[in-house]
């Protein structure tokens, strides 16, 4: 039938550009994005720099899709960063309790993550505007969340959504680089549920 190649041909395309992201991930992980080079991804995933090519054109614009991959995996029930002016769409601070644990079941998305993380720093490096875009979108969602549960002060503390938006996005970056560096030191979603009892919402772990 004329034209019947063609899905099994777009599929076969879509598995070898997920094959070259999941090198990506495995790459920028072991030698950072600096030390990532096309020709490293490429032999990873098995093809040749050309073959690479194909797909991403240029380094920054694999970079930019890895970003995106992970933004995918992380939306189960998040709004989207597109959507982060509707404020219909809540994170209820539960799923965030979620996210954590599942973050902790992937440490090489994570190692990842935060090896691209801590370079974006410098003034050259192509994924600061990324990770910036997604602070002052995190801070936001996180205010949205804040103010769900609590109202417009939090109790305890009597911090607002937006004073106290920031110390939830540093105790969740935060923990996964000290879980990286000492796994077994650092228990992630314990360590997350008494920020949560912290933040008055749940009682401690182990608490009676």
């Amino acid at each position: 039938m004329a034209g019947s190649g063609r899905p099994r041909h777009r599929a076969r395309g879509e598995e070898r550009r997920q094959e070259i992201l999941r090198a990506t991930f495995e790459v920028i992980a072991e030698r950072g994005y600096r030390g990532t080079t096309l020709a490293a991804v490429a032999e990873r995933a098995g093809l040749t720099q050309q073959g690479l090519l194909h797909y991403f054109p240029t380094k920054e614009a694999l970079l930019v899709a890895v970003l995106e991959e992970r933004d995918a995996w992380d939306t189960g029930g998040a709004p989207a960063r597109e959507e982060r002016h509707g404020a219909e769409r809540v994170w209820p601070l539960g799923n965030l309790e979620t996210l954590v644990e599942y973050n902790a079941m992937r440490p090489a998305i994570v190692r990842t993550f935060s090896a691209l993380l801590g370079e974006s720093v410098t003034d050259d490096h192509p994924a600061r505007d990324y990770f910036t875009e997604r602070y002052a979108w995190a801070r936001e969602a996180f205010a949205a969340t804040l103010r769900q549960e609590y109202g417009e002060r939090l109790p305890g503390s009597g911090l607002t959504p937006e004073q106290a938006a920031p110390l939830m996005a540093a105790v969740m970056d935060g923990l996964q680089f000290q879980w990286l560096l000492d796994p077994e030191a650092v228990d992630m979603p314990a360590s997350f549920r008494r920020f949560r009892a912290l933040l008055g919402d749940v009682p401690e772990p182990g608490a009676t």
